[in-house]
């Protein structure tokens, strides 16, 4: 479904982002690419949906060359999620979440009951949402809008970048528990950027781990936790681990 192949990036002053990128993602997979911040995670995320155009290399989608595709049919086909919810706040949620389907020509008897749906599915009743302001929600509230919108021309493919970075933990944990949920249910190709490694081993089917433009490893949760083959990749999986066993030792020391 999705396909970087020697993908690398430049900028002017010369400095590389990405270098020789290869990664491959099936239909109905869900990849988390994890890395510390400026190891060029979102810039390959941006190569996806050509925010980011590859100095050289090749991105397909549904096995055809994003290069000879408009960026903005493109951006309307795959489906973004931002870490800072990016909504518009002259707009109310309904306006929000049928912006898409508007710019694709839907009428608007089948915008609004795409809008009714999508907000049943990320659990804020049309009823009682639709016509309020994103200063009107909470920020968890405001991101299930913003996975609405991003879903709303039924797209094969969703990119989420940092999506529940400035949420709180029981928000966050609440939110991508859903995202998966809807992942499933809803047959989606999905990448997720992130810098937390216990969020990728609890949503991933696999993970792709970067440094410094590059892919040191890709594999699934439980071959990352026992075969780390870079020692930049055991220092990511130690970290959840050592959380774990620090948890582990505290409720030890407290007892009964």
């Amino acid at each position: 479904m999705i396909s970087l192949q020697e993908v690398s990036k430049e900028w002017a002053d010369g400095s590389a982002a990405l270098r020789s990128v290869s990664l491959e993602l099936a239909a109905g997979e869900f990849l988390a690419l994890v890395g510390k911040s400026g190891c060029g995670k979102t810039t390959t995320l941006k190569t996806i949906n050509r925010l980011v155009d590859p100095s050289s290399g090749r991105v397909c989608v549904d096995g055809k060359d994003i290069s000879e595709t408009d960026p903005v049919a493109l951006r309307r086909r795959v489906g973004t999620v931002f870490q800072r919810f990016l909504l518009f706040p002259h707009m109310t949620v309904a306006e929000n979440v049928g912006l898409v389907p508007e710019l694709c020509g839907w009428s608007p008897e089948r915008i609004r009951e795409r809008v009714a749906e999508l907000l049943e599915l990320v659990e804020l009743p049309s009823a009682t949402y639709a016509t309020r302001f994103p200063r009107e929600l909470s920020g968890g509230q405001q991101q299930r809008v913003g996975l609405a919108r991003a879903l709303a021309a039924r797209p094969k493919v969703l990119l989420m970048d940092e999506p529940f970075g400035a949420l709180d933990p029981m928000t966050r944990d609440s939110l991508a528990d859903a995202f998966r949920r809807l992942h499933t249910e809803l047959g989606l190709t999905t990448l997720m950027v992130t810098h937390d490694m216990s969020e990728a081993l609890v949503m991933a089917d696999r993970i792709a781990v970067m440094d410094s433009g590059r892919i040191l490893q890709v594999d699934t949760p439980s071959a990352l936790l026992s075969n780390p083959k870079h020692e930049i990749v055991r220092m990511f999986v130690g970290s959840p681990q050592a959380k774990s066993k620090r948890l582990r030792d505290l409720s030890a020391d407290r007892g009964p």
